[in-house]
């Protein structure tokens, strides 16, 4: 019984998973347990009670004590109705064959028996293996059915009346106890390999957290040599090598005297497992690289990055007894585990650049719009105010220069912010002089809050372009940042003609359609915080009562810590 539970193919009863062939596999092996259960009984008799190694055929008033039904009974509580069923007709044609006075009735009243405890079993069939107590309670039932089965075939005769009271108690407790017995050791030894799997699991974790950082880097020789340090040291390997699929870059432990980094890979199994991505067990010297007397078997476990192998982890050790079975099981899962981690990583990174250039292209969309309005005036101030048109193009250098700089990280302080924003009225004065009044105000302790670069200027050129494009004096923008708890509240208004209702809610969710403006400015600036900062940090506009626009949105209080040097 305990050497079942040893079985591979076993565990396939166990997750029931099975098809016809196995099914039958399975019915077979029940059933011939239960012949074994057979043979092992007592011969009882009016007379005398026996025993014998081989039993032949029984007399016409003789009877077999047996422990036939456990496996009858745990073929129908693990395979099913069809399974017990099929090893109750081989268990019962074999004792019709023994004949006795029960003969006929066992071969009638085994398969009923397997059948039923299928039958019986998918009342528990959300449990894997049902428990021991119920097994044996339902192995009770199993040998009183069956011997009151052969009252019936026999019409109750005086002499299978004598015989079943002498055979019917120890066959109750035979039967129920060895049931019990034989699905507690089931159940203790699945608990054994799912411990087993959960220490290799964890083991492989733990590991898998210090190699990683090294080989989320690359592989180099200085990340390949601290990875199979750490796998040395992990593993009680006798060494290690970490290649890509070129070339050995790292080798530690037995063989490193042989060994040059960058020395190609010839062995024919590292080859065949770079190509087919499968582990592969070496238990001859002649496949080990580097050769060394003292290596005679290794474990070669390919781990790949977005679906394509990426290198080799290879474990050597002295004697190919060192391989076995929960260490190849452990290279199996670790070099899964490491190839989703590598393949995560690189999907992060891959995101993390996308997402880049999507900022960086959204950055890009800003400035054109002011650009060529700014070159317009200046071409216009060259001919009636030169120094004013110098003026100009110095401011609008400084502010391209400072747009450059910026760009290159997706979050700057405020006060670089408000200071580019500073570049841009400069321009803006010089062109509309005294018809716009602009005041911005910074609540103190905030210079070092962190906000998306070119986020307030856009704003603004939004509030002069379409807020207050048609007042020709007394236009005013107001900015202010503030602190609300742990956001900076960012409120940029003006006194102009507002926004039409039909729009309000749709600006900045998406570029506008129509003649006057798109709203790509806008657009892009929301998208920005969202992106950075999430939707809670989306802009919020509605027109004021008194006329104009407000426009607000927060940010959260995340300051850049200033660098200091002694």
């Amino acid at each position: 019984m305990f050497i079942l539970t040893r079985i591979s193919l076993f565990r396939n009863i166990l997750d029931r998973d099975m098809n016809i062939l196995t099914g039958s596999m399975f019915a077979v092996l029940f059933g011939l347990i239960g012949i074994a259960g057979t043979y092992a009984g007592v011969v009882v008799s009016p007379q005398e009670t026996g025993s014998a190694f081989w039993i032949i055929s029984l007399g016409p008033n003789e009877i077999m004590a047996h422990s036939a039904l456990i496996g009858v009974v745990i073929a129908g509580l693990l395979g099913g109705a069809y399974v017990g069923a099929g090893a109750g007709i081989l268990t019962g044609y074999h004792a019709y064959l023994i004949g006795g006075i029960a003969g006929a009735s066992y071969a009638v009243s085994t398969p009923v028996i397997g059948l039923l405890a299928g039958l019986i079993a998918r009342f528990f069939y959300e449990e894997r293996v049902i428990s021991s107590i119920k097994a044996m309670f339902i192995g009770v039932f199993a040998p009183i059915l069956q011997v009151g089965i052969v009252l019936i075939f026999t019409t109750s005769s005086d002499t299978a009346i004598t015989l079943v009271n002498r055979i019917g108690v120890p066959m109750v407790i035979t039967n129920s106890v060895g049931i019990a017995i034989f699905v507690a050791m089931i159940r203790v030894a699945l608990k054994e390999e799912d411990r087993a799997a959960a220490l290799e699991t964890g083991r492989a974790f733990h590991i898998a957290e210090m190699v990683l950082p090294h080989l989320k880097q690359g592989l180099t020789y200085v990340t390949a040599e601290a990875t199979a340090s750490i796998l040395m040291n992990e593993l009680q390997a006798d060494a290690v090598a970490v290649t890509d699929t070129e070339r050995i870059l790292a080798h530690v432990g037995i063989g490193t005297s042989r060994h040059l980094p960058g020395e190609l890979i010839v062995t024919e199994l590292s080859r065949l497992a770079i190509a087919t991505g499968k582990i592969q067990v070496v238990l001859h010297p002649d496949h080990i690289q580097p050769h060394h007397p003292d290596l005679a078997a290794a474990i070669i476990m390919p781990f790949n990055q977005s679906g394509q192998t990426a290198g080799l982890i290879n474990l050597y050790f002295r004697s190919p007894k060192q391989i076995h079975k929960v260490v190849v099981e452990f290279a199996q899962g670790f070099s899964k585990l490491i190839s989703s981690q590598l393949t995560s990583a690189r999907s992060e990174k891959l995101e993390a650049l996308m997402k880049d250039a999507e900022l960086r292209a959204l950055q890009a969309q800003i400035n054109p719009h002011f650009l060529f309005n700014t070159l317009n005036s200046i071409i216009t101030l060259i001919r009636i105010d030169p120094d004013s048109a110098r003026h100009v193009t110095v401011q609008l250098g400084q502010f391209m220069r400072m747009s450059l700089k910026m760009t290159q990280s997706p979050l700057i302080p405020l006060y670089q912010e408000v200071e580019h924003l500073n570049t841009y009225l400069e321009i803006i004065r010089t062109r509309f002089a005294d018809q716009l009044k602009v005041e911005c105000v910074l609540a103190p302790s905030l210079e070092m809050v962190l906000i998306p670069p070119s986020t307030l200027q856009p704003l603004v050129e939004n509030s002069i372009q379409h807020g207050l494009r048609k007042k020709a004096s007394g236009g005013w923008i107001r900015i202010e940042l503030k602190r609300e708890g742990k956001m900076v509240k960012i409120i940029v208004e003006d006194n102009g003609t507002g926004i039409p209702e039909s729009i309000i809610d749709k600006l900045g969710t998406a570029p506008m359609r129509g003649s006057e403006s798109t709203g790509l400015g806008v657009h892009n600036v929301n998208q920005r915080l969202v992106s950075l900062l999430g939707s809670e940090c989306s802009l919020n506009y509605r027109n004021r009562v008194e006329g104009g626009t407000k426009v607000t949105f927060a940010i959260p209080c995340r300051k850049e810590r200033r660098s200091t040097s002694v």
